[in-house]
């Protein structure tokens, strides 16, 4: 099966009442585990793909992997740029393959980011097959890879621009900001975590039918937080969002929820663990084997418990 766009995707996860997982890849054990566990639980995938890690890894190098992965799991699966920031940037990822590409005009003035996110929509929907594009309105908190969002720049999305924006600009889903942040630092012990349903019930009573998506939606499991300062991490303590509350987002106009720090936690955790309980190993093997099945349990996790998409390919 060739690589997909996220149109069709998205169009059945809104009728069924379930989200796409859109995990970040970063390197061949990533994408095996994620793909492993939906290829166990027949999910839909999204694998994304940040500048950060585009310069890491390299272009080539990560496409190669997802057609692998693609051989092996015969899933439909969609590559997509995670956070792209102008228009060369995202027309380069589509040129080279990618079927699926976000252009982030959040930090823009209102018109700006209609008329960036306009020359993307323009230029990748002139491709054959066609290429779908995401869109951003409101700022999300927090820092992960490149993204650095203090909290007094962020803001929640004004649920009266959505369809001014959507269709100036044509753009095939949009990313919302309703409480979520990027990276594992969200809130603060005491804080309580809450996402603004009313601000996505809004969007959606003004959307009928139109995918959104949520940035920023790792729960932070403490488990792996624990674990990694157990064997001589320093991470304070942090919440993350509630799975429950993410679920039920999954159930209403949310088809495309982010999943990226709580793959980094679940690796990170068992590399540290696995160098305490063998000190004198190191062959890569021996480590990176134990790392990719916890991300292969941690997405069968979000597949069955978060997003609901299993048997959904």
């Amino acid at each position: 099966m060739p690589l997909v766009s996220t149109k069709d995707m998205f169009r059945k996860a809104y009728e069924d009442g379930y989200a796409i997982g859109a995990f970040n890849v970063n390197n061949m054990e990533i994408i095996q585990g994620i793909t492993s566990a939906a290829k166990a639980l027949n999910s839909p995938l999204i694998l994304q793909v940040s500048a950060g890690a585009r310069k890491y890894a390299s272009h080539t190098y990560l496409v190669k992997l997802v057609e692998a992965a693609l051989i092996e799991t015969d899933l439909p699966i969609a590559l997509h740029l995670d956070h792209g920031d102008s228009f060369e940037l995202c027309k380069s990822v589509i040129d080279g393959g990618f079927t699926s590409v976000m252009i982030d005009g959040s930090h823009l003035t209102y018109e700006e980011n209609v008329a960036l996110t306009s020359q993307v929509v323009e230029y990748a929907h002139s491709r054959s097959p066609e290429v779908t594009v995401e869109a951003e309105l409101g700022r999300l908190e927090g820092v992960e890879d490149d993204i650095a969002v203090s909290a007094e720049e962020a803001s929640y999305t004004k649920p009266e621009q959505v369809e001014d924006f959507v269709k100036r600009t044509g753009c095939d889903s949009l990313a919302i900001a309703i409480g979520t942040s990027h990276g594992a630092y969200k809130f603060k012990p005491g804080q309580k975590p809450a996402l603004r349903f009313d601000i996505l019930k809004d969007v959606e009573r003004r959307l009928p039918g139109f995918p959104i998506v949520l940035h920023g939606a790792s729960s932070v499991i403490p488990e792996f937080v624990q674990k990694i300062n157990e064997f001589g991490g320093k991470m304070p303590d942090a919440i993350g969002i509630p799975e429950a509350m993410l679920r039920e987002a999954a159930g209403m106009a949310v088809c495309k929820i982010n999943i990226d720090s709580d793959l980094r936690l679940a690796m990170t955790a068992t590399i540290r663990e696995y160098f305490h309980d063998n000190p004198g190993h190191f062959d890569p093997r021996q480590y990176l084997g134990p790392a990719r099945q916890a991300i292969a349990d941690m997405v069968s996790h979000k597949i069955l418990h978060v997003l609901g998409s299993d048997n959904k390919a």
